[in-house]
């Protein structure tokens, strides 16, 4: 019965409210950055046992947020995130290990139905009702098929930083 309630509390859902992915891209040599929201998915989370941790989070990829009206309208076309094709950007993670300063997280992260490896570090702290994940890594959009040649750096960063609620 105790290993049923210690299951039953490592089962969390992301709010889309309180959560936020944030990157930030060269443009012309400057930083240029932008948001994503319309977080979904489930997360099995329990320090205690990582042998059991897994994610599986969307964004909604319409959500592009760059303070530009024209750029992130440009951003859901085929050429960057084609939103008509592929609404969503997944994060789908079966290991996580303890790390010297929190976790590392390994997974496949899907964008434009291009899938890739990742490994980043990540922290977590509580909240009333959960806990917030914070993490960040680098990625190349050309791995993805996210823009051709332009202006544009092919290495972004990006911060993650979501409010999981208990469900």
């Amino acid at each position: 019965m105790l290993l049923t309630a210690s299951f039953a509390m490592a089962q969390y859902k992301p709010a889309d409210q309180g959560s936020i992915l944030k990157f930030t891209i060269k443009n012309f040599g400057f930083d240029v950055g932008g948001s994503f929201t319309g977080f979904k998915g489930n997360i099995n989370f329990d320090p205690q046992n990582l042998s059991t941790a897994s994610f599986d989070v969307s964004i909604d990829a319409a959500t592009v947020n760059t303070d530009n009206n024209l750029r992130d309208q440009h951003l859901k076309g085929e050429d960057y995130f084609d939103i008509k094709n592929y609404p969503l950007i997944r994060l789908l993670a079966g290991k996580v290990v303890a790390a010297k300063n929190g976790y590392t997280l390994m997974g496949v992260l899907t964008i434009k139905g291009k899938s890739k490896e990742i490994t980043f570090p990540f922290t977590t702290s509580p909240s009333a009702d959960g806990l917030v994940f914070k993490g960040s890594f680098k990625i190349n959009r050309k791995d993805f098929g996210v823009g051709g040649t332009s202006t544009i750096a092919n290495e972004l960063e990006v911060n993650l930083n979501v409010l999981a609620k208990k469900s």
